[in-house]
């Protein structure tokens, strides 16, 4: 469940950067657009995603877990873009071809839509799978009901073996 709010915070992110770059600076490169609100968009979700939907995930070095969030997020980024590149490119759903307003659907259901969706179930697997693999091996934020500040419960750190990765 917090995947997916993660995912619906970042989808809103993301369309508001893809149409503010579509109706202003790359109005006539609408795959870039979408590109770089989807980058911007991954970098939100990394920080939401390993500090809160996968808190208690884990099990590598930080700097190695985001390389890994990296690069399926770089995989992701292709698989979301790759939908608006043949609605547009391949099925010509772009002005003169159609209306405008044909494009912009065409352009949203696409991307935005089955896009997403492709590049969700992608990330679903290998974040598990990949990125953090491992269930408990990170400290838990828990509140305290006698002081305003989260205690951390602390645990062994995990010992991964090569045969792990």
């Amino acid at each position: 469940m917090k995947f997916l709010l993660v995912g619906g915070l970042c989808f809103t992110a993301t369309t508001v950067i893809n149409y503010g770059l579509k109706l202003t600076v790359l109005h006539e490169k609408p795959v870039t657009a979408l590109t770089f609100a989807t980058i911007i968009g991954t970098i939100l979700s990394y920080v939401l995603n390993r500090e809160w939907a996968f808190q208690s995930r884990g099990g590598r070095e930080r700097r190695h877990e985001a390389a890994l969030f990296f690069g399926v997020s770089a995989i992701a980024t292709v698989l979301n873009v790759a939908p608006l590149g043949v609605s547009r490119y391949l099925l010509h759903l772009q002005v003169p071809e159609v209306t405008r307003p044909v494009q912009e659907l065409a352009d949203f259901v696409s991307g935005m839509v089955i896009g997403t969706l492709i590049a969700m179930v992608f990330r679903l697997w290998a974040f598990k799978r990949v990125v953090f693999p491992h269930k408990d091996v990170r400290p838990r934020r828990t509140s305290r009901r006698s002081g305003p500040r989260s205690a951390v419960v602390h645990h062994e750190p995990l010992r991964v073996r090569q045969d792990d990765l």
